[in-house]
């Protein structure tokens, strides 16, 4: 009965050697697949860094247009009311011309 137990055992025991060496085969696969993940992570990484450095400096000249926008905007708002207020002067002017031509007895003509 031992020599049946000592076949199992060897049996068994290559077995498991054997599934040991493809265990160690896959093992060494998965450094290999490791190692290419962390060059490729590395790289996804510094292409990252580089996007970051470039909406960055799209941030600034975005940044810088709506500085200028807004200067322009705001010289803008002010020429139109500068407008209205000379409109509002012209009409004032028109009216009282209108009122002295009234009383002289002169027709104005357009």
């Amino acid at each position: 009965m031992t020599k049946d137990l000592s076949e199992l055992v060897e049996y068994l025991d290559k077995k498991f050697t054997g599934i040991d060496e493809r265990f160690d085969g896959v093992n060494g696969r998965f450094e290999a697949v490791d190692e290419r993940m962390d060059r490729g992570f590395a790289s996804v990484n510094a292409e990252i860094s580089d996007v970051k450095g470039e909406l960055s400096e799209l941030r600034e000249r975005v940044d810088a247009i709506y500085t200028g926008l807004d200067a322009y905007a705001k010289k803008a708002d002010t020429y139109f009311q500068e407008m209205l207020m000379l409109a509002t002067k012209v009409d004032r002017h028109e009216k009282w011309l209108h009122q002295m031509a009234e009383k002289l007895g002169v027709k104005l003509e357009y």
